[in-house]
């Protein structure tokens, strides 16, 4: 039985992702997912001409060559929760689309925007092929019983500097008290993030986590190789 293992899951295509995020996480040995989307100007925030906030499409490309996995977010960063199956359609093609137009793997799995979702929302995603879809919560995740379409995890900030490594004593926690496997799915935003700072987490807090997992002997992966991980 692995008894820790996390997932690293980063949202919203942040430029510093690329910049920043990348070589650390190479440099440490650890797998992520990069879940992207094209904000479309809601409150300002537009992918396609933001390029100090966000990646560029080729940005994301060279995260899928440097083997990092790139996850649908949707389209336009849009809540499935109550839409029609037309309008999931749309958000969810979209990002697929983006990924054969560059030359991207296409994705596998999925991440609810807000972590947000109804059965409607997991009813079309498992039709589509999604075998995961992260989601928010709190907690560890318990792949004996969690829906695997509504994985929950942790959103690590700088509201809560410790962050990291309250998650992983609390999945080691429930390991321990359950006598099976529970996984620390990290869900970060911008390191920093500039257009969302209730979701920045600071460079030298990310630091911290990564060392974290480092010195803890965690094994870290992307959303995609859970299932492999697990054994």
């Amino acid at each position: 039985m692995k008894t820790r293992l996390a997932v690293l899951t980063f949202d919203d295509a942040v430029r510093n992702h690329a910049t920043f995020i990348a070589p650390l996480l190479h440099a440490h040995g650890f797998g992520a997912t990069f879940y992207v989307t094209e904000f479309a100007g809601e409150n300002g925030d537009r992918f396609d001409t933001d390029k100090r906030q966000y990646m560029t499409w080729e940005q994301i490309r060279a995260l899928d060559a440097a083997g990092f996995e790139i996850g649908n977010h949707t389209g336009t960063h849009a809540i499935l929760r109550g839409l029609s199956s037309g309008a999931m359609e749309a958000e969810v093609a979209l990002i697929e689309r983006r990924c054969r137009e560059h030359g991207i793997a296409a994705p596998t799995t999925f991440c609810h925007p807000c972590g947000e979702a109804d059965d409607d929302a997991l009813a079309f995603l498992r039709g589509r092929g999604y075998g995961l879809a992260r989601a928010t919560g709190d907690r560890p995740h318990d792949p004996a019983s969690d829906d695997p379409l509504r994985v929950p995890s942790f959103v690590i900030t700088d509201a809560e500097p410790g962050g990291v490594e309250a998650a992983l004593a609390a999945t080691e926690e429930r390991t321990a008290h359950t006598g099976r496997t529970h996984v620390a799915v990290l869900t970060l935003h911008g390191v920093p993030d500039r257009n969302h700072p209730w979701v920045s987490l600071s460079r030298k807090n990310f630091a911290h986590g990564l060392a974290a997992l480092k010195a803890g002997g965690w094994t870290v992966v992307a959303m995609r190789d859970l299932h492999a991980a697990l054994g």
